[in-house]
């Protein structure tokens, strides 16, 4: 199935509200959410199914290393969700693809944190590995953007 993926936007907060883990109340939550759609270290990004949210990802892109500069950026993704209804259906490797294109060319990795049972699998199946970080229910996966450079 195709999705409409695009960057998301201001006026698509109240679409999105209810796939965004409400850690933050009414209005802090709006108020992030503004921030980081405006900011040009963030890609917030949307799947559409019928001009309605069902899911989104959201990486930053960390900025150049201190010692390496652009050698050794990183872009991390911090949250792939999609709707239970639409899970298994593309929405989530087609968030994904487009968070990798959107760190292409600013960044030399990719890396998101997956808990082990809840979404590694799904990581696995796309035919990445993750490896064991400090946090042993939650494996780094990273995508290397520019291998010829090792």
């Amino acid at each position: 199935m195709i999705f409409a993926i695009r960057l998301v936007q201001l006026i698509d907060y109240d679409d999105l509200r209810p796939l965004i883990d409400p850690h933050d109340p009414e209005p802090k939550a709006r108020q992030v959410f503004a921030r980081l759609v405006g900011a040009d270290s963030w890609a917030i990004i949307g799947a559409y199914r019928d001009d309605r949210a069902v899911g989104y990802v959201a990486a930053q892109d960390y900025g150049p290393h201190l010692r390496h500069g652009d050698f050794h950026r990183i872009v991390r993704m911090h949250d792939l969700i999609v709707t239970e209804s639409q899970r298994g259906r593309g929405a989530g490797t087609q968030l994904l693809n487009a968070a990798i294109e959107w760190a292409r060319g600013r960044a030399r990795y990719v890396e998101w944190p997956a808990h082990e049972t809840r979404a590694a699998p799904f990581y696995t199946k796309l035919g990445y590995t993750g490896l064991a970080c400090p946090q042993p229910d939650y494996p780094t996966f990273t995508v290397d953007l520019h291998p010829e450079q090792q």
